[in-house]
């Protein structure tokens, strides 16, 4: 609710800046162009994984980790770790965040493991995962326009690199502090015994839903990196699963299945951050983002859009620097800061919201003091690390290029 309103006001300030032509009405229907199918990905992409997750498919997955993991913590948490990395890749950080979280806290919980480690792991990943694809974060998908539609195999050529790092500095700074946590053992149950938690989770009852939704995920995934349009692809699923649950679970289709609020927070923020640049906001910030492709520069940029997200929201942040870019490598660095940056402050991306928001209503308290603590530490170190391998990994393709 409180998201929708935050976009409400958005809206109005972005029309009053039309209104009063601070923002030019055919820039108004440029980003209507752009972000249009962008929003309708992510409104179909939220049905599939939502609908997904009410037929069980995500506590299916975690049953079988909670098997494979063999009685050992630190089996558990790196199998966890993997399903929200693939999740964040694949199914974008929001997915994670929301729907992922719940069942990380019912597993730790029914196996008595101390939930931290692997709260941490989830929220930290959802953030830092999404480098790889553009479907993985909606700062990718912006990114994907503004390099002239670029083929989400040339995405992941592009980032593969600084992604790795991304995810190995997180998973490495908790598999040290947490070390003693990640020792322990767990009682082993059959998984068949395995139940689901009834206040946390949802029973997968329907079988056929259950294998409907499976193979819908197990065909989009690769039509979302096939270069087909994303909202096309998503949205042919996301029919699917409707009518899959029409006829064999209608209580379950509601209006909440969409992410209205997120639409109208998401259409508001671009109104108005498009207003800010024409009142010189990019210029500002363009005297400490650099303007070279140097590993310093790089640097520059990402610490400009992980200072940026920490501050508002890495969104507005990417928004506001985008035009500071200008380069493909530009981009990517700039992409390390608003999306492995934003781990300090609560507000720094929404998926850090939707976490906390599911881990309150779990009963799981979690400390923002101690969180920032450990941002401070791991943010610095993720974003230079992933620059640095960003900077040679293309600097390596240039040589190699130049060879053949």
């Amino acid at each position: 609710m409180r998201l929708a309103i935050i976009g409400a006001v958005l809206l109005v300030a972005g029309g009053i800046a039309a209104a009063t032509g601070i923002l030019p009405w055919d820039q108004v229907g440029v980003l209507v162009d752009r972000v249009a199918p962008i929003m309708g990905f992510v409104a179909a992409m939220t049905v599939v994984t939502e609908l997904a997750s009410e037929a069980g498919v995500f506590q299916w997955i975690a049953g079988r980790l909670r098997h494979w993991g063999r009685g050992r913590s630190y089996a558990l948490w790196l199998l966890l770790a993997v399903l929200a990395i693939l999740s964040t890749i694949f199914l974008s950080i929001d997915t994670t965040a929301v729907l992922l979280t719940p069942v990380v806290v019912t597993v730790t919980r029914r196996t008595g493991l101390p939930v931290l480690p692997f709260a941490l792991a989830t929220v930290w990943l959802a953030n830092t995962a999404s480098l790889l694809l553009p479907v993985s974060n909606l700062t990718n998908l912006l990114a994907q326009h503004n390099l002239g539609g670029i083929s989400p195999a040339g995405f992941a050529a592009l980032m593969w690199a600084p992604s790795l790092a991304a995810i190995v500095v997180p998973l490495a700074f908790i598999a040290i502090v947490f070390r003693r946590d990640l020792r322990r053992t767990y009682a082993r149950v059959p998984v068949n015994k395995i139940k689901p938690d009834a206040g946390t989770s949802r029973q997968p009852t329907d079988r056929v839903l259950l294998l409907a939704s499976a193979i819908v995920l197990a065909l989009l995934l690769p039509a979302l990196v096939s270069g087909l349009p994303l909202w096309l692809s998503a949205t042919a699923a996301a029919a699917v699963l409707l009518v899959m649950f029409a006829i064999r679970r209608r209580r379950s289709l509601t209006i909440q299945l969409v992410p209205w609020s997120l639409l109208l927070f998401a259409a508001g923020l671009f109104l108005v951050v498009e207003a800010t640049r024409y009142l010189g906001l990019p210029a500002l910030i363009g005297q400490f983002s650099g303007q070279g492709e140097g590993f310093v520069e790089l640097l520059r940029l990402a610490a400009t859009g992980a200072l940026g997200s920490n501050i508002v929201n890495n969104l507005p942040a990417y928004l506001l620097a985008e035009p500071l870019a200008g380069s493909p490598l530009r981009t990517g660095a700039l992409l390390i800061g608003v999306n492995a940056g934003p781990l300090i402050t609560p507000w720094a991306s929404l998926a850090t919201l939707l976490w906390h928001d599911r881990l309150t209503k779990m009963n799981v308290l979690i400390s923002w003091r101690g969180y920032a603590l450990f941002g401070l530490i791991v943010a610095p170190l993720t974003v230079v690390a992933a620059v640095a391998l960003l900077a040679l990994a293309v600097g390596a393709a240039q040589v190699f290029g130049a060879a053949q």
